[in-house]
């Protein structure tokens, strides 16, 4: 099964109006928490070799294996 591919717009969108509308957040405080969120989110996508680093949408997740063409990565690592 594939995954869809992230879209840091999107979640930083329904972070944003989550704590605005159900939490009565401000909406700088509501934005620093987005900001916050899709870091981590988009830190957490990224393969942890630091010789690769790139996307897991990059990455044949059955075989671990990088489909960037110049990439040594060999394993992708979740670490």
């Amino acid at each position: 099964m594939l995954e869809k591919q992230f879209n840091p717009d999107l979640l930083y969108n329904r972070v944003v109006h989550y704590y605005i509308d159900k939490k009565k957040y401000s909406k700088d405080k509501a934005n620093t928490i987005a900001q916050a969120v899709v870091k981590r989110e988009q830190e957490r996508k990224l393969c942890k070799n630091v010789n690769c680093r790139h996307s897991l949408d990059d990455h044949i997740r059955n075989s671990d294996t990088c489909l960037i063409l110049n990439c040594n990565c060999s394993k992708f690592l979740k670490i």
